[in-house]
């Protein structure tokens, strides 16, 4: 499929979506429409494999009868001493198995013939897909689906109709199109993005644009102590505390791939329920398998993910490589034992105010010695005194903070400040600090501003070769921050403002003597006319 066919499909759906939700909040019609496209997805995914599997003995879809059954279906029904091990086959081979009665070309068929039994139909598919379909239980994977909402009708009939017609809509927008992860997955992509931007401030819990997304990817996918080699071949892990829908590290990834390297498993952690289940079903319409990745839903500074508070050091989790895009300047109320705790203990802890170095210090405490961590975070990180001051001179002074990436401002959905991406490392090679300008470095939109691929290349291009560039790039010294006291304010170290140019005084002096003579001769002549006429002269000529 072309890029132009995968924006049209996008913007099909988002037509659709705009055209059907009505009085229905963005955010809320959002879980449904993704929800179905991503039942559409897993069946389709699941159909193809179950061709592959059966080969001769898979009904031909030609011949099966109408009436919504699908070619999985009547073998089942032909085969029912089979199905187990069938399914066990499956479960190796497409890691997960889904009922006939829950393929989406049923669940279309029912919803174009105005069945009655719809909902309750898709109802107990959801539970299923939840609870039996994969090896690993996704728990509450539709759980902000609420089919029962008053939202989609007063009373069941309603909300059945509605159901319906929402249904086959979308099976009709699909239907032109092919269905491989890459399509569906750019249209899940293209609609998140969609409705962020029509969500306004809520949009920053579960999305990172797409370029600013690219920046970071093309940050950590490179040699961490070498960047200049180009990309690593291998990255075994990463991690993404505040991952949203997922769409930061499902960059990463297909990073990777293009490169031509590996990557292995990837982490994420959310705390908002919706968005966390979001992210689950991104992995799977990319096409991650679910022994691939492992979402957590919990909250990031109370590190309520056991697994990360192992107190053996040879079993702590450790990343190659961490990206965040975390809330900007988020009030929290630290423990009485934050100061003990060993992602603070070293550092300091992050004044309730903003949160914004909690963050940044959890994701450094599970950074690999030889990792590489991009954050994004605003301004004033560089900036604020107090608590965040000895922090930030903490980290420089053991050498942590690689690169400091000034960004322009309204880049985002959620805010029209600028921000900046941090990079970080543990063990790092220059002994300076790289600072890059890109404040200026953008396009206007009609919402927001945006980087072209052209500027987002120009600083991952620049970082990777640490180069220096007058009013873009610099290099700088410990001695100098030092002598800034710890102030990483960008605009001290490379300012943007064009030089004035240089004025010679005696030049501009001899320009205005030779003015000055010109007028006394042209006054001169002038006058002698006014005479002639009869006329006065110039006044002080």
């Amino acid at each position: 499929m072309t890029k132009n066919d995968q924006q049209k499909l996008g913007k099909i759906l988002w037509k659709i979506a705009d055209d059907l939700r009505g009085s229905m909040n963005a955010d809320d019609f959002r879980d449904y429409m993704l929800a179905f496209l991503f039942l559409r997805y897993l069946s389709d995914n699941y159909e193809a494999a179950a061709q592959r599997e059966l080969g001769r003995d898979y009904p031909d879809p030609d011949t099966v009868e109408n009436g919504g059954r699908t070619p999985l279906s009547v073998w089942y029904e032909g085969n029912p001493d089979d199905i187990d091990a069938f399914e066990k086959q499956m479960r190796r081979k497409a890691h997960y198995v889904i009922d006939p009665m829950y393929l989406w070309a049923n669940i279309a068929y029912l919803a174009r013939t105005h069945s009655k039994e719809l909902l309750d139909t898709l109802q107990a598919g959801f539970k299923h897909i939840e609870n039996e379909s994969f090896a690993s239980t996704f728990a509450g994977l539709f759980s902000e689906i609420n089919l029962g909402s008053d939202k989609l009708g007063k009373t069941y009939a309603d909300r059945n109709a509605k159901l319906c017609t929402i249904i086959t809509r979308i099976a009709e927008g699909l239907a032109e199109f092919s269905t491989d992860s890459d399509t569906l997955g750019d249209a899940y992509e293209y609609l998140l993005d969609q409705f962020a931007a029509g969500s306004g401030k809520k949009a920053g819990e579960f999305y990172t644009p797409q370029r600013i997304s690219d920046i970071l990817s093309g940050i950590v996918t490179l040699d961490s102590q070498s960047p200049e080699t180009g990309p690593r071949p291998k990255l075994a892990s990463v991690y993404d505390f505040a991952c949203g829908s997922g769409s930061l590290l499902l960059n990463v990834r297909r990073r990777m791939v293009e490169a031509g390297g590996t990557i292995g498993k990837i982490y994420g952690q959310e705390y908002n329920i919706t968005t966390y289940n979001l992210a689950r079903m991104n992995m799977l319409l990319h096409g991650v398998k679910d022994t691939e990745f492992e979402i957590y839903h919990g909250d990031t500074l109370k590190n309520e993910w056991d697994w990360l508070r192992e107190t053996n050091p040879a079993k702590k989790p450790r990343f190659d490589a961490v990206v965040a895009n975390p809330p900007f300047s988020y009030r929290w109320t630290p423990r009485d034992e934050a100061s003990e705790d060993m992602r603070f203990k070293n550092h300091g802890v992050a004044p309730k105010s903003a949160a914004d170095f909690a963050f940044l210090l959890h994701g450094f405490h599970y950074l690999k010695d030889d990792g590489v961590m991009a954050i994004i975070l605003p301004h004033g990180v560089l900036f604020r005194g107090g608590a965040e001051a000895r922090i930030r001179k903490k980290l420089l002074e053991d050498g942590h903070i690689d690169t400091v990436i000034g960004l322009p401002a309204n880049l985002f959905y959620s805010t029209g400040i600028p921000v900046c991406i941090l990079v970080l490392k543990k063990c790092k090679q220059p002994d300076d600090v790289l600072f890059i300008n890109a404040e200026k470095h953008f396009e206007k939109g009609k919402r927001q501003n945006y980087l072209t691929p052209e500027y987002i290349e120009k600083i991952i291009d620049t970082y990777q070769h640490r180069r220096e560039e007058d009013r873009y790039a610099r290099c700088v010294g410990t001695e100098e921050i030092e002598a800034n006291d710890w102030n990483l304010n960008i605009s001290r170290y490379v300012s943007t403002a064009e030089q004035e140019p240089e004025i010679k005084l005696a030049e501009v002096h001899r320009d205005l003597v030779s003015i000055e003579d010109d007028i006394q001769v042209s006054a001169t002549k002038h006058n002698a006319f006014l005479k002639e006429l009869g006329l006065p002269p110039l006044p002080g000529h």
